[in-house]
């Protein structure tokens, strides 16, 4: 055995060379990895296309990916948060699409999904007082307890005026209370996959645990218009409704559409034609649009607008989103 001791040095112990020797690789690999991992852009629209929706959980439930933002230049559009997709799942343009939001009135697309799914169109509905809606400036159908009405006539009453007591009238027929159809409305969003979206109501009032996301909506009208029958509603400009009043005597209402797209006081930009959709507006969520379109050539679109300034501004965004279209 060598005497080290004799030079004055003490033995050099192998494995103090091996460790920096290993970490220095480790680190070169790692940034090799690190470098094409971020190279390689995420493929949304197969994210899209990929959903099963028959399944009872959506194998989006975990949120694995996230859409790429600004696919299309949306730097002309004021609003906080919009998508654009094709029908098939190919993303057009999108901003803050993934941030959760107020939704307003844009709700009642999940409740008409819910009473196409589970209702009966023929079914006779006597309104509780449940469907009493006192806060102020609410948008209502003009509905009151003890009125009979089948639940056909209560989906336009939902779509059309946007009526929060119509929604609350749906919600009580179809789950028993208001609170069971929300759980179902909650219920019904995790198994399409809207992860981000929670539900504390059917109608959209305003609550600080009652949001959503643009691309969530995005989910929730594609599956509702899966059902040919709920085009009839979120597509009609006006519908003219008889019912029996509590008191037995005859009402007659006509209710229009709020979507000015489908009334003809708002114009779609060249080649493009609005087939439905659904308005929404509180302090909270601004004024939001949620809407079908199609090209010249048949091919079907669903935009998302949420939280534009007012009104004329929201109808500006979603033109300037349809626009991108035919580019």
């Amino acid at each position: 055995m060598a005497d080290y001791t004799k030079r004055g040095k003490k033995p050099v112990n192998k494995i103090y060379l091996i460790i920096p020797v290993i970490i220095l690789t480790a680190l070169f690999l790692g940034g090799v990895y690190y470098s094409q991992f971020m190279m390689t852009e995420y493929d949304f629209s197969g994210r899209l296309s990929s959903l099963d929706i028959d399944t009872k959980i959506s194998p989006l439930a975990a949120n694995l990916a996230l859409p790429v933002e600004d696919n299309v230049d949306v730097d002309d559009i004021s609003s906080e948060s919009v998508i654009l997709a094709g029908g098939e799942g190919s993303l057009l343009a999108s901003k803050d699409a993934t941030k959760q939001m107020y939704p307003a009135s844009t709700t009642k697309v999940m409740t008409a999904l819910l009473a196409l799914k589970y209702g009966n169109l023929s079914d006779e509905v006597t309104v509780t007082d449940d469907s009493v809606i006192t806060e102020a400036g609410a948008s209502l159908a003009g509905i009151k307890p003890g009125d009979k009405l089948t639940l056909d006539q209560l989906l336009y009453g939902l779509m059309l005026p946007s009526g929060n007591d119509a929604a609350n009238a749906i919600a009580v027929h179809i789950g028993g209370s208001v609170d069971n159809f929300v759980k179902m409305m909650n219920d019904e969003a995790k198994r399409i996959g809207a992860v981000d979206t929670n539900f504390v109501n059917p109608s959209g009032l305003s609550d600080s645990n009652h949001y959503t996301t643009a691309y969530d909506l995005y989910l929730i009208f594609n599956e509702a218009m899966k059902d040919s029958r709920f085009m009839n509603y979120a597509g009609a400009p006006s519908y003219n409704v008889s019912y029996t009043a509590a008191d037995g005597t005859q009402v007659t209402k006509s209710w229009k559409n709020g979507n000015r797209y489908i009334t003809g006081q708002a114009a779609a930009p060249r080649g493009i034609v609005v087939d439905a959709g659904k308005t929404g507006t509180t302090l909270a969520a601004g004024s939001c649009l949620v809407i079908c379109s199609e090209n010249a050539e048949g091919k079907r679109y669903i935009s998302v607008v949420l939280k534009s300034k007012n009104r004329a501004d929201l109808y500006d965004n979603m033109s300037k989103l349809l626009s991108k279209i035919n580019k």
